[in-house]
């Protein structure tokens, strides 16, 4: 069909398509894109390639066939990643670090506007998949082109007590026989050439190809954060007791357990709680407040006591598993002060602040650091004594406190591994279940 044959429908459809298509373009400000303005037009107007494909097409039934499935294909793994690059991602939370907020099992759909969406850093990757191949668990991207960070404004900022989806800062690398376990923990207890010799060999993972973790936001840039017999304080104010917030409870009974069915209907993971004859009772029961006001009121329950850890930390916490693993008398449950970096703030550099601060300068923030000794420093070659930060970052924590990998054990998250908000948990699915019982209904399209 020619140009001058089109009927007004095309017409205005080409005009409705390439407003949202400039639109999108102004949202992320790079006008280079407009000269996708004439693939619009060729498949709103003039159809020409359309019409080419469908004579070669009309020539044979399986050219025909062919054709069909190639177009569906292509159309399905743009608009799919055009989505997930833009606007939302699925996500699926791995682990119980934020029972009884979000639970193993949960499938989020997160939101890329809420902070804004971050352009590709490693545009040559596989479609549908994040960094690993399914079945082989071969790198799903190649890292031949890569650009620099970028975002887009979004529709607000990361908030104290928003949970947030980001790329695991300590996912740089990954091991390839443990890849769900923290390489740099593996070399502070033992060693480099013992973790890569029993877990190895490593893969390096540039930002963007990190595995994803999901926590709840206790300080933002310029913060400071203590956290007191297990309660986090933010600028000195207490953090609000949210309802999902959890901690451990030595809970005393009367010598008999609590039965299982009412553990069950209460949100328990049954997985994870055991029972002491020799206390009697639950050494370590994660309670919310609500949970706790509960088991207070059961009859075989004689006492309940929250645990606290207090100084040496409890095994298998130690100074070496501890942010900023030196010597600081902090504990999961007694930590900070510590002040979170926020942009454009400077500060000046010790020994004592260095272990804070030097994976920012030389990893997070790209620079080249040297000690010259006697407390003198230099930073891409030139001597100084300061560092002013070049991005904001956070201090994520769990809601299952005591049990929860977060911050207080591989520091800051950089403003860069943000990745967005979760808004929806569109389907819930319980492991310890067969189905239909692993479904959890009352789950489903909840949203947070």
């Amino acid at each position: 069909m020619t140009v001058k044959g089109t009927d007004r429908k095309s017409w205005v459809r080409f005009v409705l398509w390439a407003a949202l298509y400039v639109a999108w373009i102004a949202w992320h400000g790079n006008w280079w894109w407009l000269f996708g303005l004439p693939v619009i037009f060729e498949f709103c107007v003039s159809r020409r390639l359309k019409a080419w494909i469908d004579r070669m097409s009309a020539k044979s039934h399986a050219a025909k066939v062919i054709s069909g499935w190639l177009d569906a294909i292509i159309f399905a793994v743009v608009v799919v990643t055009f989505i997930n690059i833009f606007f939302f991602q699925a996500f699926k939370i791995p682990s119980s670090s934020m029972e009884s907020s979000l639970l193993t099992g949960d499938y989020l759909f997160v939101s890329k506007t809420a902070y804004g969406p971050k352009l590709p850093q490693t545009p040559l990757s596989m479609p549908f998949v994040h960094n690993t191949m399914p079945f082989s668990g071969k790198e799903s991207y190649s890292t031949a082109l890569q650009f620099k960070y970028r975002r887009i404004k979004g529709f607000g900022h990361v908030k104290r007590d928003d949970y947030v989806v980001f790329s695991f800062p300590h996912g740089d690398t990954v091991l390839s026989k443990a890849p769900a376990e923290d390489y740099y923990t593996h070399v502070r207890l033992t060693s480099r050439d013992y973790a890569i010799k029993t877990y190895g060999p490593i893969r390096v993972r540039p930002v963007d190809k990190k595995d994803h973790y999901v926590k709840r936001c206790v300080a933002v840039a310029g913060d400071t954060l203590r956290v007191i017999d297990g309660q986090v304080y933010v600028n000195g104010q207490a953090q609000e007791s949210w309802p999902g917030i959890q901690n451990t409870y030595k809970v005393v009974t009367d010598g008999s357990p609590v039965n299982p069915v009412l553990l069950r209907d209460m949100g328990f993971n049954l997985g994870e709680i055991w029972y002491s004859q020799t206390l009697p009772g639950y050494p370590a029961l994660p309670l919310t407040d609500e949970r706790k006001e509960k088991f207070q009121a059961l009859a075989n329950v004689v006492s309940i006591e929250q645990n606290v850890d207090i100084y040496p930390p409890d095994y298998p916490d130690s100074e070496e598993m501890l942010f900023p693993f030196v010597a600081t008398g902090w504990t999961r449950d007694n930590y900070g002060p510590l002040w979170i970096p926020a942009k454009g703030e400077s500060v000046v550099l010790t020994a004592d602040n260095l272990p804070l601060y030097r994976r920012i300068i030389e990893v997070y923030e790209g620079n080249r650091f040297e000690e010259l000794g006697e407390g003198r420093y230099a930073i891409n070659g030139e001597e100084t004594d300061r560092y002013t930060f070049q991005m904001d970052y956070y201090f994520m924590m769990g809601d299952n406190r005591h049990n929860s990998l977060d911050s207080r054990y591989w520091g800051f998250v950089p403003e860069d591994h943000i990745v967005g908000k979760p808004r929806v948990i569109w389907m819930s699915t319980d492991a310890n279940q067969k189905f239909p019982r692993n479904i959890r209904w009352q789950r489903l399209l909840k949203f947070l």
